[in-house]
């Protein structure tokens, strides 16, 4: 594992328009800090994350306050408007196509180093890479479509049905051949897996802690912050 090297990438140029706030949601404070400072102690927390590249929005005016902005092992670029966007722009400081590159949310502050840990050892092992997973635990269903208000259709099988969380782990020149594929076929690309899987590969899933949420609504912003002193009390 030594002989690899490892890097994160973390789109962080996004408005979090459903946090409904007056900053980016990964500007928000929670447990003392910005939740993207949290996120990127988690990453550079594993020793063998020697870098992470962060792509944030060209006039982005919170990033330089940050103490992130001068730690030499964070690279920043210019993000885009869509987070594959973000990631090519974050694939493309990385001069290695043969180092892993893990692409995590910057609103996912509370992963684990032994989530981390985990990822790293199956990834390594796969041909294409792997992903942090959790399986579903609760019944879903399937609407209705253009159904207003909307109604049940039916139910959806939950065996073998998993919550893609992130980071999700793949070589460095594999994803950003699989990304260009994808997106130039016009496929819907809503993960990084997602365009490995357009172009045949079948990515490990990895199973990861539920608690490695992501802040996406205002009320979601009490359980991360509960989650997180968890966390900071026990480390990993």
């Amino acid at each position: 594992m030594m002989t690899e090297e490892f890097i994160a990438v973390v789109p962080a140029a996004g408005v979090g328009s459903r946090m409904a706030a007056d900053r980016p949601k990964q500007y928000l404070h929670i447990a003392g800090k910005t939740i993207l400072e949290h996120t990127v102690d988690r990453l550079l927390s594993l020793t063998e994350i020697t870098r992470v590249v962060i792509a944030i929005s060209a006039d982005d005016p919170y990033f330089p306050l940050l103490q992130l902005a001068t730690d030499p092992r964070i690279i920043v670029v210019d993000g885009g408007a869509e987070r594959a966007d973000s990631v090519f722009a974050g694939l493309a400081a990385i001069d290695n196509d043969n180092a892993w590159v893990l692409v995590h949310d910057a609103a996912r502050p509370c992963v684990r180093q032994t989530d981390l840990r985990a990822l790293i050892t199956a990834a390594i092992t796969s041909d294409c890479g792997a992903i942090l997973a959790a399986p579903v635990r609760d019944t879903m269903k399937r609407g209705l479509h253009h159904s207003t208000p909307p109604q049940i259709s039916h139910t959806v099988d939950r065996d073998n049905l998993w919550h893609a969380l992130t980071p999700q782990m793949f070589r460095v020149g594999l994803l950003r051949q699989s990304l260009t594929s994808a997106l130039a076929q016009g496929a819907t690309i809503t993960d990084e897996a997602s365009a490995l899987e357009f172009c045949g590969h079948t990515p490990l899933l990895v199973t990861g802690r539920s608690d490695n949420l992501k802040v996406t609504q205002p009320e979601d912003l009490a359980l991360a912050e509960f989650y997180l002193q968890l966390l900071l009390k026990e480390q990993p």
